[in-house]
């Protein structure tokens, strides 16, 4: 028996909405689990079992429990790795990375919308989850991974090498420092200010070398006048 291509397509969209669900309740859980028990203490087993799902499964959405929450898998740093480089020339480094990391930084935001939980609450989680020192370790690895992808890019893109020129280095952190407090003041603020705004005025202030009155600083202090906390 065959199906017509209208039984087909609602097949298709049934199982790639149960795909996004199932991803979805493996990343929260993985969250509620790493913040109550700690995450060194947190096996793939018991994240797939929290789940409902057996930890095959879990391996074919996530190569680790480190890429649950980090989202650091090699394809996204290879993808990112290419964005970088085939960004127009037109575009100075950091502009370069600006356009890619939004990208990037507005993808996460959408899974944290998915996950059905106000951004603060997801700050709280890892708020939580990040008292175990295992935690940050790996917080810090995936980001020094993430960062030498990004400065061997610009390299690639500038025709530079980093064993001899440390400002491919110098820019990707700048840039990954800039992500780092966009992403925090944008969970912080309850997700109420776009992500892609507090992003490119970060980048702005850097940019213009980090002035004491900046874009950046006049968002959180107006939202944080009407009652959003940025502690």
């Amino acid at each position: 028996m065959s199906l017509d291509h209208g039984t087909l397509d609602e097949h298709q969209g049934l199982r790639e909405r149960k795909k996004v669900a199932t991803r979805r309740a493996i990343r929260m859980h993985a969250l509620e689990l790493f913040a109550a028990k700690g995450y060194s203490k947190v096996t793939v087993e018991d994240i797939a079992e929290a789940a409902d799902v057996s930890p095959r499964t879990f391996f074919n959405y996530f190569p680790s429990k480190e890429a649950v929450i980090f989202g650091t898998e090699p394809e996204t740093i290879e993808s990112l790795r290419r964005q970088l480089v085939g960004a127009p020339a037109s575009l100075d480094p950091l502009q370069a990375l600006r356009d890619v990391l939004s990208k990037r930084v507005s993808s996460m935001a959408e899974e944290v919308g998915q996950l059905g939980c106000a951004p603060a609450e997801i700050m709280g989680l890892l708020k939580e989850a990040a008292v175990d020192p295992a935690f940050r370790a790996a917080r810090a690895a995936e980001m020094a991974l993430m960062e030498r992808a990004l400065a061997e890019a610009l390299a690639e893109r500038l025709g530079t090498d980093l064993r001899r020129d440390p400002y491919p280095v110098l820019v990707a952190s700048c840039a990954a420092s800039a992500i780092r407090v966009a992403s925090f003041y944008w969970a912080n603020l309850g997700g109420k200010v776009p992500v892609e705004g507090l992003v490119a005025s970060a980048f702005q202030a850097i940019s213009e070398g980090l002035p004491e009155k900046c874009e950046l600083r006049e968002i959180a202090t107006e939202f944080s006048g009407k009652g959003e906390s940025t502690k």
